[in-house]
Formats: C-alpha cells, sequence, structure tokens
C-alpha cells in the first residue's frame, strides 16, 4: 500500500472513533455533514480522498481540531 493511501485509511479510522467516542452514529454524523451515509461509509473506510474542505466540516460537526482528524 502507498504512503498516501495508509494516511487516507487512517484519517477514516481517526473519524470512525472519534464518532464512536462521542456517541454517534454514523448516520448521525452524515447528517451533521450534510453528506450521504453512503459517502461517509467510503470516508471511513478509507476508500476515497476526502478533500480538506470535507475534512474541516467533520472536524466541527465532531467539535475537534482538525489535527485530531488527520493524526497518525
Amino acid at each position: 500500500m502507498q504512503d498516501s493511501q495508509k494516511i487516507i485509511k487512517q484519517i477514516g479510522k481517526n473519524i470512525a472513533a472519534i464518532r464512536k467516542r462521542k456517541g454517534f452514529k454514523q448516520n448521525d454524523l452524515a447528517q451533521m455533514c450534510e453528506f450521504e451515509k453512503s459517502n461517509m461509509a467510503r470516508i471511513e473506510n478509507g476508500n476515497t480522498n476526502p478533500t480538506i474542505k470535507t475534512l474541516i466540516k467533520i472536524a466541527r460537526a465532531l467539535e475537534v481540531d482538525l489535527g485530531e482528524i488527520i493524526k497518525d
């Protein structure tokens, strides 16, 4: 796996972990971000490369710093 793919997978894992820690279902977070649930699933599974704008939207919805989402 290339480094960029590893980073994308890690970002997805971080988002899922934060979401679960905050007690949200995937659908809840998708709605807060105005995304389809399937899009949120792809992000959390590391199957898509989210834009910085998307990551900021997710961070705001989860009320965390962007750094917490992109940490390795």
